[in-house]
């Protein structure tokens, strides 16, 4: 029986990825004089082989939040040989129209909305508290219907730890067979959530990698997986 509903954030339910290519895309307009001619999915592709790796060190512990914003930005700059422009300006100019470009997954909104009439929700999301609370800020009805908004930051630890899933279910005084969490990475939510002992739906998941879990595509599907 599902008693309390927690939604992942990102890609989940605010779009992520497009934001973020968006905001790299209006990065290489603005500083094109300085990246050598490269092309934008070039640019786009170097930015994400450098950037995930900094969040599993991010994850484990080894690096700071600080130190992840920076290389990021020292990485790609250096993968592309450019040296004209200085990865503090970069970085302040990624996270403006970062934020620029935020907005729903389609159809998340409404099926926020429908399963927040039936049921107690949250969000749980790994990310920087500013950047999260600013997404909050910016959509004000997941602030506003979510009984409980669980940061991994504000935590100490980041999905998949237990400790993060333990400290969410503590929140709602929900045992943890009686929470859904609806997510879309196979590690972070998936794992995470099945091995705190939560129900999993896996928004644009494969159902051929995981049969312990709901998979479904669409927004438009969600309460046919829901039940």
């Amino acid at each position: 029986m599902i008693r309390f509903v927690y939604f992942d954030l990102d890609d989940t339910l605010i779009d992520h990825r497009r934001a973020e290519k968006a905001a790299l895309a209006d990065c290489h307009n603005h500083f094109a004089k300085h990246l050598n001619g490269y092309a934008l999915p070039h640019i786009q592709e170097t930015y994400h082989v450098h950037n995930v790796p900094l969040w599993r060190d991010y994850g484990a512990g080894l690096i700071s939040k600080e130190v992840l914003q920076r290389r990021r930005f020292e990485h790609l700059l250096h993968a592309l040989d450019v040296a004209s422009l200085a990865p503090d300006e970069l970085g302040s100019h990624y996270l403006r129209r970062y934020r620029h470009h935020w907005n729903w997954i389609d159809g998340a909104q409404q099926a926020f909305l429908d399963i927040a009439a039936r049921y107690p929700v949250g969000i749980l999301t790994n990310g920087f508290k500013e950047e999260q609370h600013a997404k909050l800020e910016r959509f004000p009805t997941l602030r506003e219907r979510s009984a409980a908004v669980v940061i991994s930051e504000e935590v100490g630890v980041m999905k998949p730890d237990l400790a993060l899933f333990a400290h969410a279910a503590e929140k709602v005084n929900v045992a943890p067979e009686n929470i859904l969490y609806i997510g879309d990475s196979l590690h972070s939510d998936v794992e995470g959530g099945r091995n705190a002992g939560w129900q999993v739906a896996w928004f644009r998941g494969d159902d051929g990698l995981r049969k312990d879990v709901r998979v479904f595509g669409d927004w438009g599907e969600f309460s046919i997986v829901a039940g």
